[in-house]
């Protein structure tokens, strides 16, 4: 049978489409050879959110005390969120911030404090109360309102290295937050300059960000980095990004590697719906298991930057208190090599 020009396009096209929805959707794509001994010297830390914590049902304190002594964690990225340390218009209150940062202190723990509206974990902006029915542009003025007194009250502690200046401030696609404003991130990044000397670190998804204005703003640029995520439309899927695709992507801004992060290294489950601690453990493995967690490990050290944030410690507690513990011991002898 004669098969013309037309059809044989048609048939590569599928051949291709094929081997693209297996790469993405089925595909493990786990490293033929894991040696997390490869890791430079205090490349690994964590993202730890209290407020998260009371979300997935645990306690707080006992959750970060563990981190500190068992995991034994020395770099530590802290979201101080504005819904916490504010409750009522100009009333402050530090107290689990300043108990957080004190014990990091006692055991020579290294912290980013993440401040700003926008900070890590769903919706993405943690806004008080009482600023509803404020339009975005007075919520945007009561947020530089806020950052003086929380920069003015934890800027004398040595503990902290980095600011950190919201969270992917420019991605419009995840998050129930209003559209990015270049603007008004300046204007923080300038007042965050004019309260204190420390380097200033500005993040971006590391797979649907260009980087260009985030980059320039900061002193340290942190992209975020995942493996296997979900949305409504393909459901689970792949990025199908070589380890070298975030130096490459650096090299091109000229962006010095030596001056980037991972602020995020995926290491928990993507959640489709509901919480996290309700997500079934058949849910969970289709995007995250052990091999998962290792693989991605190893992602970032081929990676090759400063340093890598991971981004799921809360959740690994979850599972040990709950009986599975191989997360939080994997974790345990990376932290303690």
């Amino acid at each position: 049978m004669k098969i013309n020009r037309k059809n044989m396009w048609i048939v590569l096209i599928i051949l291709l489409l094929g081997v693209g929805i297996y790469y993405l959707k089925f595909a493990k794509h786990y490293p033929r050879e894991i040696n997390l001994n490869e890791a430079k010297e205090n490349y690994w830390g964590v993202t730890f959110s209290r407020k998260f914590c009371d979300e997935i049902g645990i306690d707080w304190k006992e959750t970060y005390l563990a981190i500190l002594d068992d995991l034994n964690v020395k770099n530590i990225r802290i979201p101080i969120y504005w819904d916490e340390v504010e409750v009522e218009d100009d009333q402050f209150d530090f107290t689990d911030y300043d108990f957080i940062f004190n014990e990091g202190a006692k055991r020579n723990v290294k912290f980013t404090a993440n401040i700003g509206w926008r900070l890590p974990r769903w919706p993405e902006c943690h806004s008080p109360k009482w600023i509803a029915g404020l339009e975005v542009s007075e919520i945007k003025e009561k947020t530089i309102e806020m950052l003086k007194p929380v920069v003015n009250h934890f800027k004398d502690r040595a503990e902290i290295i980095y600011w950190q200046i919201e969270n992917e401030p420019l991605l419009n696609s995840f998050g129930i937050c209003p559209n990015g404003d270049e603007e008004f991130l300046r204007k923080e990044v300038e007042l965050l300059k004019s309260l204190d000397e420390r380097p200033i670190l500005v993040t971006a998804s590391g797979e649907l960000s260009s980087w260009r204005k985030e980059w320039d703003m900061g002193d340290i640029f942190g992209t975020t980095m995942y493996r296997v995520v979900w949305n409504p439309l393909f459901g689970y899927f792949r990025y199908p990004l070589p380890a070298g695709f975030y130096k490459f992507k650096a090299s091109f801004l000229k962006l010095k590697p030596e001056n980037m992060v991972i602020s995020e290294l995926q290491a928990e489950p993507w959640v489709p719906k509901g919480t996290l601690a309700d997500l079934p453990a058949t849910e969970s493995n289709k995007s995250f298991n052990l091999d998962q967690f290792k693989a991605n490990l190893q992602y970032a050290i081929n990676a090759d930057l400063n340093q890598a944030y991971l981004w799921g410690v809360e959740w690994w507690y979850l599972r040990k208190v709950n009986g599975v513990s191989e997360y939080w011991d994997l974790a345990r002898s990376l932290f303690n090599k």
